[in-house]
């Protein structure tokens, strides 16, 4: 396999419980499991003392050892072979590579196979004892001829996903040219399902990279194709009932050119092809560069000669002239500004000051002025650090601000009224409002860009930064096509879809905030209770695990719907969540539990997240239903403290969540045998019913909390003012 990315994941399956393809994931699966063993049994060998007394134990030992390798050998070769079959263009080479591998492992077993020392006749018998060289040979072209399959795998890997890709561009542009309803019915759903096919596909690949900074940028592709599938299917039925309308034609080929590109993208991050022009990004950001000073500066300890004044001076600069971002910002306080620019002056003088005192340094070489220059360093050191910090405590700051202003989405609901009332100037006051807090949302997404601490969470960082720079467009075309056709229910379906994708990235830019202070405050990987699946029953012998069950077209893209709507209840039940002061509310850590819980749901839908299997699924799923109950609890004791009108709408909710609870609970009992998908189909739609109960009651809570806290204050008013009228 290549360095960045581990054999496994290859077939269109994401989740091992559906068996996407011709069973190629699981064959190389099977070859990496098969690899570790080896590795471990032939260092044992290698490493085995010449002089160990030979007793029949250590003769045992070793023999069970190389049988083991030759074992693992066999099974290694009949995985090569299987995917020999498969692949005829590959098949000469992977043959000869499993041929290497076969005769390895014989060769070890035959040095091995030390039964017969004991006896008189044994006595010219090569052994490992005579021959460990022969071992470490053998062993050499074992490994060899393993990786080399390994190799030739992740080239079938690949070679999949670039055909996957090729299908599916060669269907967008037959949907680009489609003139009738019922032609576009047909090849959208074509498209669907190759859609599907390459999420699994690009899923399982991006479970496997070991560079995170790849890993993210995959991410963040499949991202964009899997909100860009539903914005393709609205944009293009607006412009087949629309065809002369211009702003309609607009929405549609921003929509296709943005999946062009992310298909692209997954494309070059597969084959690890950077196009010509491509930069590094760690080279625009602040934090990135303060890091690599500080290490610079720190070298110095160990060697005086080790940089010179001016790369140490021009690399500051360059720092500090990045920090220009920040201060001429139009959003950044008074206060920021001005110390962020006495920390750069001050950092400036300190750095001047330790060049003096290491040039000093060079020529004497006495105690004195070591300790001085240890003292310098240390000055410097902290004199960035507290840059660092100004930066990011101006750039969290706005970003807390700037999502708290916008979390009620004033302007998206103004542009839906204006649109179904077909108001012109109210389109264009709004249009321009909206182009206004996109440009605030991508000043924000550069700022944390260089803060962010992380290559991944810059990557994330732009990946917003281009969200809200295309979709505000969109979302304008989306409104000037519904204002000019006012009763259209495609117009008005095709403005909301992309409302959504809005509003679920500012939901995600929450999220982003988070992560970003815990890498800053080294909580980096702290997550709330569930996201990771729940313990194995120590007794579980009696559990079978679900048959992986090979899925039709039609239940892949099923699945795949139900997933995605999934996905947005999450990001609704999150921004409820945030609107709570009390975090540690029962109510909301029931909701944020549930909510994490339904996440990885969604990203089991997508062949990625903690789940692997379809039984890790029912474990979960049995998980979240005790939580909707303990929710249901929670909301019954608030109720107490609540009138009877407010109690009754909160009961109601409450008794719609319950039955849910224990029907979803009846399911993951069921055992249903060749049924996996029928089995997990009403799990997730269950499961979206209580989200969205969960969103219902997490937004009323909050609401009747409120009006509880107001009419308390009032009473406390009333009756210090009573106090105050009897004293007087």
């Amino acid at each position: 396999m290549a360095a960045s990315s581990g054999p496994a994941g290859v077939g269109g399956a994401g989740p091992s419980g559906f068996a996407f393809d011709s069973g190629l994931e699981i064959k190389t699966r099977s070859v990496e499991q098969t690899l570790l063993p080896l590795v471990s049994q032939i260092t044992t060998l290698i490493n085995h003392k010449d002089n160990t007394k030979k007793s029949d134990k250590t003769l045992q030992a070793i023999q069970r050892v190389g049988q083991a390798v030759n074992l693992a050998v066999g099974r290694f070769v009949k995985v090569g072979e299987a995917i020999a079959n498969e692949n005829w263009d590959l098949k000469e080479e992977i043959n000869v590579a499993c041929i290497e591998a076969k005769q390895a492992g014989e060769t070890i077993a035959a040095l091995t196979d030390i039964s017969s020392l004991n006896h008189p006749e044994s006595d010219g018998q090569i052994t490992i004892f005579t021959d460990k060289t022969g071992v470490i040979k053998a062993a050499r072209l074992l490994l060899s001829s393993v990786t080399k399959v390994l190799l030739l795998a992740d080239r079938v890997v690949i070679k999949q996903i670039i055909t996957s890709r090729n299908k599916v561009l060669a269907t967008m542009e037959r949907l680009e040219k489609v003139n009738s309803f019922q032609e576009f019915v047909q090849i959208f759903s074509q498209f669907g399902n190759e859609m599907v096919e390459f999420a699994h596909l690009t899923g399982d690949r991006q479970n496997d990279l070991k560079d995170e900074k790849k890993k993210a940028k995959m991410a963040a592709a499949r991202a964009v194709l899997e909100k860009c599938t539903m914005m393709l299917l609205t944009a293009s039925k607006t412009c087949l009932r629309h065809p002369n309308c211009e702003s309609a034609h607009k929405n549609k080929e921003g929509v296709f050119e943005r999946m062009k590109v992310a298909l692209d993208k997954v494309i070059e991050i597969v084959t690890d092809c950077k196009p010509s022009g491509e930069t590094d990004i760690s080279s625009v950001s602040i934090f990135t560069g303060i890091k690599e000073l500080k290490m610079n500066i720190e070298a110095l300890r160990e060697n005086l000669y080790f940089q010179s004044k001016e790369n140490l001076s021009a690399t500051l600069e360059v720092i500090l002239e990045r920090t220009e971002d920040f201060t001429d910002s139009a959003y950044t306080s008074h206060e920021h500004r001005e110390r962020i620019l006495e920390l750069s002056t001050q950092t400036r003088l300190e750095l001047q000051q330790l060049i003096s005192v290491w040039i000093q340094t060079q020529s004497k070489k006495t105690q004195s002025i070591a300790e001085e220059l240890e003292l310098t360093v240390l000055k410097f050191s902290h004199s960035l650090n507290e840059l660092k910090k100004e930066l990011h405590s101006t750039a969290t700051q706005l970003a807390a601000d700037l999502l708290k202003y916008h979390a009620d989405h004033v302007v998206l609901k103004a542009l839906k009224l204006t649109g179904v009332e077909g108001n012109l100037e109210g389109l264009a006051e709004y249009a321009c409002k909206l182009s206004e807090q996109k440009e605030q949302l991508v000043e924000i997404c550069r700022l944390l860009r260089h803060i962010s601490g992380t290559e991944p969470l810059e990557i994330t960082c732009m990946h917003a930064e281009e969200t809200f720079q295309v979709t505000g467009q969109q979302i304008i075309s989306a409104a000037e096509t519904l204002t000019l056709h006012p009763s259209s229910k495609i117009a008005k379906e095709n403005l909301d879809v992309f409302c959504e994708a809005w509003e679920s990235q500012i939901g995600d830019m929450s999220t982003l905030l988070r992560e970003i202070n815990d890498v800053f405050e080294g909580r980096r990987g702290e997550k709330y209770g569930y996201l990771s699946l729940p313990k194995p029953m120590k007794n579980n012998a009696n559990l079978k695990s679900l048959k992986p069950d090979k899925l039709d077209s039609e239940e892949q893209a099923k699945i795949a719907k139900l997933g995605l709507k999934l996905g947005l209840l999450t990001s609704d039940a999150n921004c409820e969540i945030k609107k709570w002061e009390d975090q540690e509310n029962e109510i909301v850590q029931n909701g944020r539990n549930m909510s994490s819980m339904a996440y990885s749901l969604y990203l089991f839908t997508r062949g990625e997240g903690p789940l692997k299997t379809s039984q890790d699924l029912i474990h979960q799923l049995e998980v979240f239903a005790e939580e909707g109950l303990k929710l249901a609890s929670s909301v019954q004791v608030f109720s107490k403290q609540l009138k009877d009108d407010d109690k009754l709408m909160l009961l109601l909710e409450i008794n719609k969540l319950i039955p849910l609870c224990h029907q979803l609970q009846t399911i993951t009992k069921t055992p249903l045998q060749n049924q996996v998908f029928l089995k997990i189909d009403k799990c997730i739609i269950k499961t979206r019913s209580m989200m969205a109960i969960l969103v219902q009651l997490l937004s009323l809570c909050y609401k009747l909390l409120r009006k509880l806290q107001m009419e308390n204050n009032r009473w406390v008013s009333v009756t210090n003012k009573d106090s105050v009228d009897g004293k007087t």
